[in-house]
């Protein structure tokens, strides 16, 4: 039985070491494993959608894993990215046989995550009061930071006592861009334009038009007229191969590498704002003890609702942890029952489900709609809102990576009543 349960694997993680093989679930596929929520799309992920590859940075080494680890500790960290323990996949396989009848998907109930907890929390963090493209660049350039940190920076920017930070003559990298913009209209310029086709119901349809020399996408409106989503030039991104990408971008900070920075360099270099100071405050409380993010982890182990509020209320005496950070580092923990709760969670409902719901009614109406799927009501939310911006942006694992900053809630609202409108005399 165990036979059937495992396939030969398929799975290699290649360093300029060797490969280290991982044996996988029946049935795994790595690109839904992978895309399966914006955290692929933050720096230092890189996905290939050609070569169905991601790279990254783990302990030190450039990591290629691909579907056809050097040491356990990269086997481990590989294996806790694609959830691939007993509990997750005990998970992946009841949720699964609760939607056996919905409509098939391509979030299949395996939920991507990062190599290690502080990369979790940290990313949580940066999901908070921002559009996706800044929470994008923030990831960047603390991975830009990352690399500089292990190379030398030429000017002191570590803290000891009230030591004065000196950032004189340093230009971040990446500066924040500013948010997406929508604009209606047709498209003009002489541009070299690439058609995605998609097959929706059987028939032949124009899903996107990417234009290769300029930061445009045109997406169908729900009147089948199509709409420019641009982004601001004045922080446009260029984006390199990968091996240039991976020669100014480093590994996930870790705690220490945080820990003594000082709070105005770390938020003017990754354009952080107030974010700074909890990232600060959270990597010197694991520095110092105070948070056993190895505790954390065990406790998780037990998917239980009395292991769930010990966890939830650890976290709330953690800085800048809030309801809807600590649910979404709950969920990166295992834990489905709890949806996170925001503006885009605000908006689905409305568009979706036609919810005019409000943060205080919010919990009852998320109860209505996914109660059924219990301990799933997050997977089963999640599986609806992936299929709604696969539909609306084309499927995730397909994306270039230059395009990810376009999936902002400004670029999804539905434009058939506002075309109307427009149309009035």
């Amino acid at each position: 039985m165990e036979e059937t349960q495992k396939q030969s694997c398929s799975e290699k993680v290649e360093q300029h070491m060797g490969i280290l093989t991982i044996d996988l679930p029946f049935g795994f596929q790595l690109e839904e494993a992978v895309c399966s929520n914006g955290f692929f799309m933050m720096a230092p992920n890189r996905w290939d959608p050609l070569s169905k590859t991601l790279t990254r940075p783990i302990s030190s080494s450039l990591v290629s894993i691909s579907q056809r680890s050097q040491s356990l500790q990269v086997r481990d960290q590989v294996c806790r990215m694609l959830r691939l323990g007993r509990a997750e996949e005990k998970a992946v396989m009841e949720f699964r046989s609760m939607t056996r009848d919905l409509p098939a998907r391509n979030f299949a109930g395996r939920m991507f995550r990062s190599p290690t907890l502080f990369e979790d929390m940290v990313k949580c963090i940066l999901l908070c009061n921002c559009q996706w493209s800044r929470t994008l660049g923030m990831a960047q350039a603390l991975c830009e930071l990352q690399l500089e940190l292990r190379n030398g920076l030429p000017h002191a920017v570590t803290v000891s006592g009230n030591a004065e930070t000196k950032t004189e003559g340093f230009i971040p990298k990446t500066p924040a861009p500013k948010e997406t913009q929508r604009k209606k209209g047709s498209k003009k310029g002489n541009l070299l334009k690439k058609r995605l086709e998609l097959e929706v119901d059987g028939n032949p349809h124009m899903d996107c038009v990417l234009a290769s020399n300029s930061n445009t996408t045109l997406l169908p409106t729900d009147d089948g007229n199509l709409e420019e989503l641009c982004s601001d030039d004045s922080h446009h991104h260029q984006f390199p191969n990968d091996k240039e990408y991976f020669d100014r971008t480093g590994d996930f900070p870790s705690p220490s590498e945080l820990a003594n920075l000082d709070e105005s360099f770390l938020a003017k270099r990754c354009g952080l704002g107030y974010r700074a100071a909890y990232l600060i405050e959270l990597a010197r409380g694991i520095i110092e003890g105070k948070i056993q993010l190895g505790q954390l982890e065990e406790l998780s182990k037990d998917a239980s609702l009395s292991s769930y509020k010990q966890l939830d209320d650890q976290l709330k005496q953690i800085k800048g942890f809030g309801p809807f950070t600590r649910a979404n580092v709950l969920v990166c923990l295992g834990y489905y029952h709890v949806v996170p709760t925001d503006s885009e969670t605000l908006r689905h409902l409305k568009q979706v489900h036609s919810r005019n719901t409000t943060l205080k009614k919010i919990e009852r109406d998320l109860e209505e709609i996914y109660g059924k799927y219990e301990p799933y009501q997050f997977l089963a939310f999640w599986s609806e809102i992936w299929d709604f911006y696969e539909t609306r942006f084309g499927k995730m694992n397909e994306m270039h990576f230059s395009d990810y900053k376009l999936i902002t809630a400004c670029n999804m609202r539905s434009t058939s009543k506002a075309t109307k409108k427009r149309k009035r005399p």
